[in-house]
This record gives C-alpha cells, structure tokens and sequence, in this order.
C-alpha cells in the first residue's frame, strides 16, 4: 500500500515559515492499494490539495471520514472531484443518534456556514453510516470501530494483501486509567491497532499539555508511544500535530522521547507531503 499525508495538523490550519516541514493543513491520508483503489481518510484542509492532483479519468471516490469535527471536514467542500459531473462520491462516516450524516454534514454545507449545498454539487454523493460489520472496497477490507474522542468517532483498520494500516488521528487511549498502558481488553483502539505494519496516531500534546487536557479526546505523546508499543506495530507515525507546535518544537519533542523509550518499532513522523510504501 501507498499511504500518502496531504494535512498532518490537529484542530486548525497553520500555515506559516515555522510549520512548511510537518505541514499546516489539517487531517487528510490517502491509501492506494496494489490495484491502485484510493482511499481517503478524513477531509481537513489537506484535501484541497489531493483534490486537484486527481485526473480527471478518477470517477469514482471514496472518503472516510473518523468524525465531523471542523478540523477533519472543513477541506471538504473544496475537494475537485466533487464539482465533476459523472463522479461517483462515497463518504463514509460515524452514525448518530440523532440526525443522519447527510444532514449532520449538511449543517456545514449550506448558508451561512458555505454558499453551496450537497444538492447543488455536480459529483453524485453517497453517504454510509459505520461503525458496521467489515467492509469491502475494492481489494481494501476495512474494520471500523468507536474511539475515544468526543462525539462519534471511529477509528479505521485497512488491510490489503496481507498488509495493514490503522489510523486513529484523534483518541485519547489513556483515558479513565490510573496508569498507562495497561490491560489490552480496556484499551480503545488495541483491536485495530494489533500487529498492524503502520499505525497513524494521534501525537497531539507534550506530557505538561496533556495534564491540563484530560478528556479533551487527544493523546499525548508519551502515551502515543507507548500506545503503538502495546499493540505491537511496526511502524508508528505520529499524526495530528498541535497547531502551537512549529517545526523546531517537533523535532526537539519527537527526538527526546524517541530517545527516552527507545522504542522497538520504526518511528517516522508525518510530514505533509511525505509519503510511505508499505508491506507485510
């Protein structure tokens, strides 16, 4: 599989000098597989970019969004693809138990939160509530399940070919526990994470940020990292960076805990624009 980072940042866009490496867009992953089906998973800012770098001969698209926070929504009206008569759109997202996705995520796509509705977009949208049982989409199966982060969220499990990635850009893993880590049946997001080959995680706060944030739905780093060390991954790359967090500070802060854990499994923080080949 080749994963692709098109908006690496948490909460809000930050574009400027200080974060051009790891990138100022928010969330946004695409997932190509050996048959070259594209996935792509949230809809921050970073999918403006994604959008335009489709050819035209791309009919058929497949968003899955983890949740319909700003951050992970806001690129979304702004995706190519969907101004594209002929474009088959499916979005995948959390169910609710009060409005459907389409009209939860109606409420941004229309006056006066954006000038445009879904039902004036030329692409023909789809929209699939999850969690569900596994799901097939083209030589991607895919397992979905709630997290820990405010309102319905969901984290992804891909697997293709042998090969599986597990993205969970917003969870709080350590939540509600006196230590970290600690039993693996209590642990949000351990199923998914399992033995997969690369694991996308939520990296939000230092350990001091952390402490004035519990329960704010965000992981720190520390817990990260010993997060992937649990579900025994093998590749770990660090996600949704804080919007305070500029490139020097991300360096520093990535560099002193890969150093203090020494973890046992690659580490390769994302960066906008990065892209990773993996296999099994």
């Amino acid at each position: 599989m080749k994963v692709t980072f098109w908006g690496t940042r948490g909460s809000l866009a930050s574009p400027g000098s200080d974060t051009a490496r790891y990138g100022g867009n928010t969330s946004c992953v695409s997932v190509e597989g050996p048959e070259k089906t594209l996935l792509i998973l949230d809809a921050g800012t970073g999918i403006r970019t994604l959008g335009q770098s489709l050819p035209p001969s791309v009919n058929k698209v497949h968003i899955l969004l983890t949740h319909l926070h700003m951050d992970h929504i806001q690129g979304l009206p702004f995706f190519t693809p969907l101004r594209r008569r002929g474009t088959e759109i499916h979005v995948w997202g959390p169910a609710s138990t009060t409005l459907g996705l389409e009209a939860r995520l109606q409420k941004y796509l229309s006056p006066p939160l954006f000038p445009v509705s879904v039902r004036e977009l030329a692409a023909e949208i789809h929209f699939h509530e999850l969690p569900a049982h596994l799901i097939e989409i083209g030589e991607f199966v895919i397992k979905a399940q709630l997290i820990i982060h405010p309102n319905p969220t969901i984290g992804y499990r891909i697997q293709s070919a042998g090969t599986s990635v597990t993205y969970l850009p917003d969870h709080e893993p350590a939540l509600g526990g006196r230590t970290f880590p600690y039993d693996k049946s209590w642990t949000s997001g351990y199923m998914l994470a399992e033995g997969t080959d690369l694991l996308i995680h939520d990296t939000q706060y230092t350990e001091a940020e952390y402490a004035d944030r519990i329960g704010f739905g965000h992981s720190s780093i520390r817990h990260a990292f010993r997060f992937a060390e649990l579900s025994n991954v093998r590749h770990f790359a660090p996600f949704h960076h804080d919007p305070t967090h500029n490139d020097d500070n991300l360096d520093r802060i990535f560099k002193d805990t890969i150093k203090n854990i020494q973890p046992s499994y690659l580490v390769t923080p994302s960066q906008e624009g990065m892209t990773l080949e993996i296999a099994h």
